[in-house]
């Protein structure tokens, strides 16, 4: 029997296995939890215990059926709301439509915003998520927000299973990415790159290639660095970019493999020792098809978010030196 306000944490369909591998880093069991489709296609959600009145965390992740695992995300919130909790929390480690975050042309949906209203409006009362794709998505809320960084998790990774990085230098294949490979930088004590994607010609059909702004990257270990792979058609353009600039050898640290439209044999050949990922997303099937895939664990930076949410501790010091000096679980 648990006492009043104790963890209770819950989830959906589309990351069991990272819910279940919270549960047992923080003691506490996963609450039973139904969720199925009626034969018309709508969500049924059944919570066989109570949750009055304690502190409520639903785990769901933005992956494959981003639609279906939004929509179930949504009633377990609306379920809790009225079941009496006494704060629900959404951890969403991979936040839906991000990349929707800014009106970039004439008619197009803010949809991220779009999201952060579904969410207040179902009864949501804080939100943990990971690696935002732009920042400003916290403002979109009038609740707390705690957005979480394997920013940490990637630098034990290179210091620990990266040889040859004292000599590395990391690369951004974008523009946008700059920020955050400076801080990794600054904190490795090595130098970056920037590059720039651009078309040959006005012509949207026009072949694109990519070229190094910033940095030199001949006979050094180059570690690429972005926040979310897709199609993979970046990640192939500047690794081959970078092996034709003569680096060393070429690491690519990515934060959300969704992989959804990627082949990934073409990952298998390209000029690259490792693409690591984290397991915002399940990747069981997409290691199964490629041998030079590497997932970072990030269910205890997970876990300790949500018991320093509970105990009211800051959660700003997992940003420092507790992921650092933390184990990296990586399969």
């Amino acid at each position: 029997m648990y006492h009043n306000n104790s963890i209770r944490i819950l989830t959906g369909n589309s990351h069991p296995e990272l819910a279940q591998a919270v549960a047992e880093r923080l003691n506490v069991p996963l609450v039973p939890t139904t969720v199925k489709k009626f034969s018309n296609g709508e969500i049924n959600v059944k919570i066989s215990e109570s949750v009055r009145d304690e502190d409520v965390f639903i785990i769901q992740s933005g992956c494959s059926d981003v639609n279906d695992n939004l929509m179930e995300l949504l009633i377990l919130i609306s379920a809790c709301k009225t079941a009496s909790a006494r704060r629900t929390t959404a951890v969403i480690p991979c936040f839906p439509y991000a990349r929707m975050d800014k009106k970039d042309k004439s008619r197009a949906p803010i949809t991220a915003k779009l999201v952060a209203n579904m969410l207040t409006v179902a009864g949501c009362d804080h939100v943990i998520t990971m690696d935002l794709h732009a920042s400003q998505i916290q403002g979109f809320f009038d609740i707390p927000v705690d957005n979480l960084f394997s920013e940490p998790l990637m630098i034990s990774y290179i210091k620990r299973h990266i040889s040859g990085w004292q000599n590395g230098i990391i690369v951004s294949p974008d523009a946008g990415g700059a920020k955050r490979v400076t801080a990794i930088a600054d904190k490795l004590g090595v130098e970056f790159a920037l590059i720039h994607r651009k078309r040959d010609g006005k012509s949207q059909t026009a072949p694109e290639r990519m070229e190094i702004l910033v940095g030199d990257v001949k006979d050094k270990v180059a570690i690429l660095v972005d926040d979310m792979i897709d199609t993979g058609k970046t990640l192939m353009m500047a690794a081959r970019t970078l092996h034709e600039k003569g680096a060393k050898s070429v690491h690519a640290l990515i934060s959300h493999g969704l992989l959804s439209e990627t082949n990934m044999k073409l990952i298998e050949e390209l000029p690259i020792v490792q693409l690591v990922v984290t397991n915002t997303i399940p990747q069981t099937q997409h290691e199964n098809l490629c041998s030079k895939l590497v997932t970072i664990d990030i269910s205890p930076t997970i876990a300790e978010s949500i018991r320093r949410t509970h105990n009211g501790e800051s959660i700003s010091l997992l940003f420092g030196d507790w992921a650092e000096h933390s184990n990296v679980s990586v399969f």
